[in-house]
């Protein structure tokens, strides 16, 4: 018994009896507005408490991914071949790799955007192209000369056409022509266009011709074309198809090509024997060329992550382009840095930091079109600058990375040039990279600010209580006249 009472002598919340006690209006007002303020300011907590908390910090780059960064790119070109289309990257160290064609992919596009085939494939990277040494001698013109009036007579006319579409300012035009028409007299001696009609070569002179030019996709000089009789009778759509050559230009190749491309039209005696010669002969010099005028360019490419370029322009080592006629107009559908964030990983993170991504892809669904009124010669210009952003976590005591992006911001312009017009994007790392950490915040501080807010809440209540009730008994006294 001695024992208990001993042990209650340290009780720190001693009972006072019921009967001692006196229930007030007060009281019980005070005590409703406290629960609620509890009940409140708990749920502001436990909001608190559910909410991600984090920090932002700018460091210098500390990328794990190597001293390599990708751009992944979709861009519509709606005046630009892809016949000659061409991506090209430099950088600041020297890098320049021109017409990357690895991991990138071309799609012919009509001027509303929409694809007009398959992937046009560009094919193998031939040798340097061969000219004859030939001048320009007396024998005559073998080809023959075609306007816009009687093209399409001639097309459906001969089994086979070949044309040499040109223009006399251009050097290899020049080069191309003593050699053209010397092996198209040596055709016609061996295939008489009465006699045997099976080939004829022709040329078109595109300075005087211009719209022929442009229905057939021409945009560099020379361009050769292969027109069959009755193509134009195939599933694509009507249109009239044909294959550009892109051998050697001396007159042996040229004629080797041209008994090539007449042989599987042989008579039937000589037949069996010639038909599998021709598409050896010529398979890696003849392509499909392209079926619109337009081009889609998309794929990705790693460059060093210093300030460098992205170009695409018009490119070839053996033909002239007309820089007044270019128009790089463009639609670009993406354009982005660093690997590519997968949709669902991007949604998780949006849910957690909501302004995250939104400058990823920038350029997306941008067009930038020269309606000429600017004029001739025109490059159009995009300045990027990129920081990396990365976010991370440090849950159940460890860093975990959520997410690592490139966003970056653009700037672009429209001048005229001297040279070539390009599409340009000029990009530029920031050394610093941008940090965002979630700070996760611990339960056993959830509990403490939750005691906190009964206890404190409570106390107030008590206070608030004992001073008004005391209040009242003055105010009491006062009444009844009694003095103290």
């Amino acid at each position: 018994m001695v024992s208990t009472n001993k042990l209650k002598s340290v009780d720190f919340y001693r009972k006072i009896p019921r009967d001692l006690t006196e229930a007030s209006l007060s009281g019980a007002g005070l005590s409703i507005v406290a629960a609620l303020a509890m009940m409140f300011l708990f749920g502001m907590e436990l909001n608190n408490y559910l909410t991600v908390n984090t920090s932002t910090t700018v460091i210098v780059d500390n990328s794990s991914d190597g001293e390599f960064l990708r751009i992944d790119f979709n861009i519509s070109f709606p005046s630009l071949s892809c016949e000659f289309a061409s991506v090209d990257v430099s950088d600041v160290l020297g890098t320049n790799r021109l017409n990357i064609t690895k991991t990138i992919r071309k799609f012919s596009i009509d001027h509303d955007l929409k694809p007009t085939g398959s992937e046009f494939h560009s094919g193998p990277v031939l040798h340097q192209i061969k000219h004859g040494d030939e001048v320009d001698e007396e024998s005559g013109e073998g080809s023959v000369s075609l306007k816009a009036h009687n093209f399409d007579q001639y097309s459906h006319q001969y089994p086979i056409l070949v044309v040499n579409f040109f223009a006399p300012w251009c050097y290899w035009s020049n080069r191309l022509k003593p050699s053209w028409e010397k092996a198209a007299n040596i055709i016609r001696e061996r295939y008489d266009p009465e006699m045997d009609g099976r080939i004829l070569l022709a040329k078109v002179d595109c300075t005087e011709e211009g719209d022929l030019c442009r229905r057939n996709h021409i945009q560099g000089y020379p361009s050769i074309r292969i027109f069959r009789k009755g193509s134009n009778l195939r599933e694509d759509h009507g249109r009239h198809d044909h294959e550009s050559y892109y051998g050697d230009r001396d007159t042996e190749s040229l004629v080797k090509t041209m008994e090539a491309l007449v042989a599987p039209i042989a008579m039937e005696s000589q037949r069996q024997a010639l038909e599998n010669k021709p598409e050896n002969a010529t398979q890696h010099v003849k392509r499909p060329a392209p079926s619109a005028g337009g081009c889609r360019i998309e794929g990705y490419v790693r460059v060093k992550k210093v300030p460098g370029n992205l170009m695409i322009s018009a490119l070839s080592g053996a033909h002239s382009f007309d820089s007044k006629q270019m128009n790089l107009s463009h639609v670009i559908s993406h354009f982005s840095f660093g690997m590519k964030v997968l949709p669902r990983v991007m949604s998780d993170v949006k849910r957690l930091l909501p302004y995250i991504g939104r400058s990823h892809d920038k350029l997306n669904g941008r067009s930038f079109i020269n309606h000429r009124d600017v004029g001739a010669n025109v490059t159009i210009e995009h300045y990027l600058q990129v920081v990396k952003t990365e976010v991370v976590t440090r849950r159940s005591s460890s860093e975990r990375k959520l997410i690592e992006e490139y966003e970056y911001t653009a700037h672009s312009s429209l001048s005229q040039t001297v040279y070539m017009p390009t599409a340009k994007f000029h990009f530029e790392l920031s050394p610093m990279q941008v940090l965002i950490t979630e700070n996760p915040k611990s339960f056993s501080h959830f509990i403490t600010n939750v005691c906190a807010i009964i206890g404190g809440v409570f106390t107030v209540a008590g206070i608030l209580d004992s001073i008004l009730h005391n209040t009242v008994r003055m105010m009491k006294k006062v009444e009844l006249g009694k003095n103290f």
